[in-house]
């Protein structure tokens, strides 16, 4: 099993890696098809079923599937230019340069009813000839982290045998496995990784990547930080991460401040990243939009409160946090849609005590460690956004999240990594109890406190 740091974090828009970036990039590879197999439709049309029409709304999945229609990619998203393309596909109901029509009032349908067979995010994309002929039919599935299959290679990824290994020096697809290799080669998780990633790139091109990441998190960070007024949506929340931030400081030197100040200045940085992620700004997925600000809080507060914290250890970090989310979203889950939060905070949360650990000392099994303890705290979490936004719950859950990562790091570490619940058991217990878990608590608003808040 191999999954890359760049697949786990990807730089993109938000509020949701599957609700946002996926359908945008499903829509874009639908018009790819088109082109390849030299298609001329008169009309396209989409249909989203499950989560992607119970919270898309909330989510600019409409939004999202006009503008991948016509090109636009989450990596490379230039928003004025978008809200011009936009405007005009809503106006003149044609995609740009092809002379295609598509009206998003009667193009774009929001199915209710109609069961998602597959993954719970998914979306279907027809492309009509003349007098209504069928010309193409594709059906998409946005698994969570930006990640996109077609019905046949979701088919295809379901049925391929668990046991194949990927042709890398390190192909652990278990946390067990993880500690033997990290034992017999006397490398920690973080060099077993790399090992990985430089047998498929240049390691100039890997530390490039990485710094990219970081700077991409840490920029977004700053701007939510300095982000003021009212999130986008109806719902009315307001931005609060730059009033913390400004009152922590004035309290920075004195000698009231309590002890416990550090877990505000965590919750600081996850919101600040979180209300960016809401009010649609660049984020990187990590492993999820929705839990976008857990990893960034964690390194900004190493960096800046941890005493000795070496900004060199950076790559360190995110890629210890890359190995232990591949073992997620290869065993589990990392989507709210499938298994609830406990699959998007859950896993950035279990990534960044990792990522915390390793750069803190922690041995492999200490590593292992902080990431089951984190993990084995979130479990049954449900999803619950109030009015599909990425907003209520999920903005204060991060900081939440983030505080246990560093929780989870330091109780770790004041062990020998011996634990009685091996990750692999919180990774199962994930996924069991993600299937177990009544679709109206995973990414519906059909439950919780998405129906639990009154005047919303």
């Amino acid at each position: 099993m191999f999954l890359s740091v760049f697949e786990m974090f990807k730089v993109g828009i938000g509020p949701s890696s599957s609700h946002t970036m996926g359908p945008m990039v499903a829509a874009a590879r639908f018009m790819a098809a088109l082109a390849d197999q030299n298609i001329t439709p008169v009309r396209v049309q989409v249909r989203l079923l499950g989560s992607l029409a119970f919270t898309g709304k909330g989510h600019a999945t409409d939004r999202a599937c006009i503008l991948g229609l016509a090109g636009f990619s989450p990596q490379t998203f230039d928003p004025v230019r978008a809200n011009m393309v936009f405007d005009a596909i809503c106006t003149d109901h044609v995609l740009p340069d092809t002379g295609i029509a598509f009206d998003p009032s009667i193009d774009l349908i929001f199915d209710y009813d109609t069961p998602s067979h597959g993954h719970a995010n998914a979306m279907e994309i027809r492309a009509v000839g003349v007098s209504g002929v069928l010309l193409l039919c594709e059906t998409y599935y946005s698994i969570g982290g930006g990640f996109v299959l077609t019905a046949d290679e979701f088919e295809q990824a379901q049925s391929q045998d668990a046991s194949a290994r990927s042709d890398v020096p390190y192909p652990f697809q278990s946390s067990l496995e993880m500690l033997d290799m990290a034992q017999s080669a006397g490398l920690s998780i973080a060099q077993m990784k790399r090992a990985n990633e430089v047998s498929r790139m240049s390691a100039a091109d890997l530390d490039r990547g990485i710094a990219q990441i970081w700077s991409t998190m840490n920029a977004c960070l700053e701007r939510g930080l300095a982000g003021d007024g009212i999130l986008p949506g109806g719902l009315a929340v307001k931005r609060r991460a730059r009033g913390i931030y400004v009152n922590l400081q004035e309290l920075q030197h004195s000698n009231l401040a309590p002890p416990h100040i550090v877990n505000d200045w965590i919750s600081a940085y996850a919101m600040a990243v979180n209300e960016e992620n809401a009010a649609g700004g660049q984020v990187v997925t990590a492993p999820t939009n929705g839990a976008a600000g857990v990893i960034p809080a964690c390194i900004r507060y190493w960096l800046d409160h941890v005493p000795q914290a070496d900004p060199a250890q950076l790559p360190d970090f995110l890629l210890t946090a890359a190995a232990i989310g591949g073992l997620i979203k290869h065993n589990a889950s990392i989507s709210g849609a499938e298994c609830g939060c406990q699959a998007e905070v859950g896993s950035a949360s279990a990534m960044a005590a990792a990522g915390m650990c390793a750069v803190l000392g922690g041995t492999p099994a200490q590593v292992e460690n902080a990431a089951e303890i984190a993990l084995e705290h979130h479990l049954g979490m449900t999803c619950d956004p109030v009015a599909g936004l990425v907003q209520v719950p999920c903005i204060e859950r991060n900081g939440l999240g983030a505080i246990k990562a560093v929780a989870a790091a330091s109780l770790a570490l004041h062990g020998d990594g011996s634990h009685l619940v091996p990750l692999d058991s919180a990774i199962a217990t994930l996924w069991q109890t993600g299937r177990d878990m009544s679709d109206k608590y995973k990414e519906t608003s059909l439950g919780g406190l998405a129906v639990n808040i009154p005047n919303c």
